[in-house]
This record gives C-alpha cells, structure tokens and sequence, in this order.
C-alpha cells in the first residue's frame, strides 16, 4: 500500500486546483499526524490553511511552503533550549591563563602559516 503522502500528491495530479484544496483539507482534518513526514503546500494554501498547519507542525510534523514549485519556507515544531543560559553561570568554574594571549612559539606559528 502507497504511503499516504504518495496517494495525496497523485489525487492532487489526478483532479487539478479545486480537487488540490479539497484534497489539502481532508489531507489537514483526518490524516494522523506523524513526526517522519513532511508536508509541501503552496502559499496560498498555507495563508487558507495556516492554523491547520500549526496544528500539525506542534505534533511533531515538517511544512513546506512553496512558491511556484521550489521550496521557500519551512514550518518546523518550536523547541526550547534545555534550560535557559544565564551570563556568569560558570564564574569561578573557569580559570584562564595569564599569557593566554601571548604569542606562538616560532614552531607551531610556522605551523598555521604553512
């Protein structure tokens, strides 16, 4: 059996524009969503149907927005940094060299320079 992807792009061949938007609905509405497939709308399907979209991109899917065949955007889930970054959360941890920035010895200066 096709994957469902597949059956929705060829009945979007098969019936033209208005069967593409019929089809992008019941695509939308009744197709679970899954984390391993990516979705490519035009923009004008996008701007119809973007809550819908959201919708499915915070389950976990891709969305691909697309202007004349030829990807221009991608709507992917919103995830947050493991935990929030604080300046001076490490004072104290580090400890850095007095002649940190001092130069190279001759030999491993010749060494970047080549």
């Amino acid at each position: 059996m096709p994957e469902e992807s597949v059956i929705f792009r060829s009945c979007v061949e098969e019936i033209g524009s208005l069967g593409t938007l019929v089809d992008l609905v019941y695509y939308l509405v009744y197709s679970p969503p899954d984390a391993q497939r990516t979705m490519e709308v035009k923009i004008h399907q996008a701007k119809t149907h973007l809550s819908r979209l959201l919708l499915r991109v915070a389950a976990g899917e891709e969305v691909v927005i697309s202007r004349a065949g030829k990807p221009i955007a991608q709507l992917v889930p919103f995830t947050r940094p493991a935990r929030d970054r604080r300046p001076g959360q490490d004072r104290g941890r580090l400890q850095i060299a007095d002649d940190f920035d001092a130069p190279l010895p001759e030999e491993i200066q010749q060494d970047f320079e080549g």
